[in-house]
């Protein structure tokens, strides 16, 4: 019965009606193949829109890096800053007396004093910040020193009142010895605030040639 009813229809079609429907078959195949290139397409697109926003937010988190360095150095240069560190400092009393040693007046031309400082290379009459357990005091390099030490570190040496205060907040026993028991303290931070015009090299501390 299906197979007669099949016959029937299709003798009842003419050569015409049936060549649309063939091309219609062929126009709904090509249809079928349509939503594929589409969706190529759309990935496509989607791939790229998504390269895009990653160069983006790369770009975004470089240029905020950069921003966070300027900004850092702007406060750096706001605070007065010009290069910073930290030392193990030791400290002494330079006036000429002969106790402990000494050499005579300092080689910066500037009678010994509180605040006078000695390092082994930077310019002569520097201005340094030195800072230790929230104490600080404002001093300038008047003197060269200490020597070996500094090969082993030692970068500045502080006048006694300077040491005791940054110790323990106390003052030293004489000028020449700072007393409470130390003669180094370790984890200094210094901080150059504006270089001298004497003889010396700018930069990173170094050991006394």
């Amino acid at each position: 019965m299906q197979q007669r009813a099949i016959n029937v229809v299709l003798t009842g079609v003419t050569g015409a009606a049936l060549a649309g429907m063939l091309v219609a078959g062929v126009a709904a195949a090509s249809d079928d193949s349509a939503p594929s290139e589409q969706k190529l397409l759309s990935q496509q697109a989607m791939a790229t829109q998504e390269h895009k926003t990653l160069h983006k937010d790369a770009k975004k988190d470089s240029d905020e890096s950069g921003s966070k360095s300027k900004d850092t150095k702007r406060a750096k240069k706001a605070s007065g800053v010009i290069l910073s560190g930290r030392t193990t400092a030791s400290y002494f009393w330079d006036d000429g007396s002969g106790v402990n040693g000494d050499t005579g007046a300092p080689a910066g031309g500037r009678p010994m004093q509180k605040g006078l400082f000695a390092s082994p290379s930077w310019p002569l009459h520097t201005k340094v910040r030195v800072s230790y357990d929230g104490r600080s005091i404002t001093g300038f390099v008047g003197d060269r020193g200490p020597g070996r030490p500094s090969h082993n570190g030692v970068m500045l040496d502080l006048d006694t009142y300077t040491f005791r205060y940054l110790l323990d907040g106390g003052k030293p026993k004489s000028k020449y010895n700072a007393g409470g028991g130390e003669g180094h303290i370790k984890g200094v931070k210094w901080e150059v605030l504006k270089w001298g015009s004497g003889a010396g090299k700018r930069g990173a501390p170094k050991p006394l040639g």
